[in-house]
Parts: C-alpha cells; structure tokens; sequence
C-alpha cells in the first residue's frame, strides 16, 4: 500500500517545486532506498507531460571511486554528468542514505581534487538555474541511516521529514505559498540594509549585501525548505564566527569550527576535530576561502539538529554561512567547486543589525525596526 504522504510528497515536488511542463526533459536522480518515492516522481512527471530519465546509485561507489581512482580519474568530469547539466530543463534529485560515514576513510585531499575537477559544472549548473534554463529540487528520503545520525527511531524520523515537508497536511502546497508570502516579507525588509552585522557566542562578523538579492525559499530548489539567502559581497566580511553545531561534509563531522575573516577571505580557521579536512576544503581553490551565502532559517517546525543540512539549515531561529560558490541569481560571484553550510544558533541572545539598527535578536526578525 502507498504511502499517502509519499505521493503528496511526489505530487509536490513535480508540480509545485520544479513546475515539470509537457515536452520538459527531467533527469531524477536518487538512492536506490527512495525508490518509494522515485516511483511517485516519476508517475508524476509522466502525468505532467514531461519526459522522464532515471538514475539510481549502488550503494559503496563512491567509496570505492575516492580510494582507487588515480588523479587523472579524479580531475575526469564525465560526459553523461556534462550533458545532465547541459540539456535537461528539471532535475529532480532524491537522498536516502545507506551509511552517511561512507566516506570517512577517505583522503580529504583526494575530495579537494574532486571538487576542484567539478567547478566549472557547478558553475554551469548555477548559471543555468539564475537563467531560468534550469529548475531543480533536492530532498532527503527518510532511511534507518538519517534517521539514527538524528537520533530518532525510523518511525519518527519519518513523522519529522513529513511535517517538515507540510506533507502530513491536506493541502501542502497552499501551505507553502502561504510561507512565500511570510518570507518575501522578510526579504523586502533585508534589502533596506547595505551592512549586516551578526552577533552571538564569540560571534562578531560584519559584511555587506547591499545591492544583492535576497531570495526567498519556499520548496523550490530544497524540499523541505524555509530560510531567506543572499550572496555576500565578496571581499566585505570582517570579523570572526563560531559554529554552535557540528559542520558535515560528506558524512564526517567537523566540530566547533570557528572563522576569521579579512576584507571577505578567511585567513584563520580553526575546528577541535577535523581540522585536516577544514583546511582541505578551505584550500581547494580560490573561492573556498570566501563567502557565497548568507541565509537565515525559518522554519519552526525544524527544532533539531539532525546532522543533514537539508534540514539543519533551515531550522528556525538560525544563521548559516556557506564558504564557497555563491548562487548568480543572488548578484554572487564567487565562484569555487565547493558549497558548504556551516550553522549558528541565534536562538539564546544572538542578534543581526542593519546599518547598525536591532533588526534581529534570539531568532525572530523585528520586522517593524
């Protein structure tokens, strides 16, 4: 018997996040243990008028590919990858980990190289989707693996990415066109300010977003989603953050990092575990040292932190900065083959100010400020 939830959650995705139109070519792409809803999407996208494309991964590839490839095969960007990039209108990309520690033996040296390699599709992919030429969603399905590294039972974790989703609701998708009209309220409300100042434990960090965009998400391009984001100014931050929770990369952890930042680069950065891998990342091109996104999390209905930055980003009452590629469409231009979020808990104390105005404190905007 399927799972209701499951098809509202495939009907969603199809018809709300990326809009599939008939003639649309749609490339899913997922874990073979979603294939739940893989099968939904794809029922979806035939019904819409699309033409659907599958592609399911083996379990253990990826481990296998980083320990044996040699740096040729490392610096090789498939073609099959390129033309996905290149010609499909929707992606629709579906998680669902076996084991999130797949990678943990693994070189972080080797992923740089990796990341390094896919830039320049990273940068196509980005420029493509600020183009309009490109629409793309990713969630997470909900397998014993997610569900322990959040601590949950799988029952309950399926209840939480469920809910997260609206999905348990009769309507989702008026319920996420009700948080468009909340969010682009905030986002007219962040683009009255040129500098942002961010205050919390050992937090002092200033940077510029003024003539930047502020963009507002609400299931489109992440399912569940709920935070506004914007690209910083590159060279602007100044100052110094720590992260309150762990950062993960490809299912190792790095804790209590914390950045510091001049004329937009970081030139101090520290973590008590994981530091090699911090620095790996950091290091893998130019643009890693740099900020593309500042985002801010509202969804309530997110409380805790379950090691999947899907989730994690968006938990309400939150600040998270990505060191790395910025999105174009936000006015970023940085550019790097790494994007990765790093979170901040605003919800004891913290505080954002707008051209040195009280706009923010203990996660909840002062709209009225």
């Amino acid at each position: 018997m399927r799972d209701p939830r499951v098809s509202r959650m495939a009907e969603v995705l199809v018809r709300y996040s990326v809009e599939v139109k008939p003639g649309d070519l749609v490339l899913v792409q997922g874990s073979d243990l979603a294939s739940p809803l893989i099968a939904e999407v794809y029922r979806e996208v035939l019904r819409a008028g699309g033409h659907p494309d599958v592609v399911t991964g083996v379990p253990g590839l990826s481990e296998i590919f980083y320990k044996e490839a040699s740096q040729a095969q490392l610096e090789h960007v498939s073609p099959l990858a390129q033309l996905s990039v290149e010609k499909y209108q929707v992606h629709v990309s579906i998680g669902g980990a076996h084991n999130v520690k797949h990678l943990a033996g693994v070189d972080p040296k080797r992923q740089a190289v990796r990341s390094k390699a896919l830039a320049p599709l990273n940068t196509l992919f980005m420029q493509r989707a600020a183009r309009g030429e490109l629409r793309w969603v990713y969630t997470e399905f909900p397998t014993n693996a997610l569900a322990q590294e959040a601590g949950m039972s799988l029952a309950d974790f399926e209840e939480f990415v469920f809910a997260a989703c609206k999905v348990d609701r009769p309507d989702p998708v008026a319920a996420w066109r009700s948080v468009h009209g909340d969010q682009e309220r905030i986002c007219r409300f962040l683009e009255r300010f040129d500098v942002l100042r961010i205050v919390a434990r050992d937090t002092d960090l200033t940077l510029r977003v003024g003539g930047r965009k502020w963009e507002n998400a609400d299931g489109k391009a992440n399912f569940p989603d709920g935070e506004v984001f914007t690209g910083p100014v590159e060279d602007s931050a100044n100052g110094y953050i720590r992260f309150s929770f762990p950062g993960i990369y490809a299912g190792k952890e790095i804790e209590d990092i914390r950045l510091e930042f001049q004329d937009g680069k970081v030139v101090k950065a520290t973590a008590r575990r994981g530091e090699e891998l911090l620095h790996a990342l950091l290091d893998s091109d130019p643009g890693a040292r740099y900020l593309g996104e500042l985002g801010i999390g509202t969804n309530f209905e997110i409380q805790r932190f379950t090691r999947e930055m899907l989730f994690d980003e968006k938990i309400g009452g939150t600040v998270h900065l990505a060191v790395g590629a910025g999105y174009p469409e936000t006015g970023s231009k940085n550019e790097s083959g790494v994007h990765w979020d790093m979170l901040c808990d605003m919800r004891d104390g913290g505080e954002i100010y707008g051209d040195g105005r009280l706009i923010y404190r203990s996660g909840k905007f002062l709209l009225e400020a």
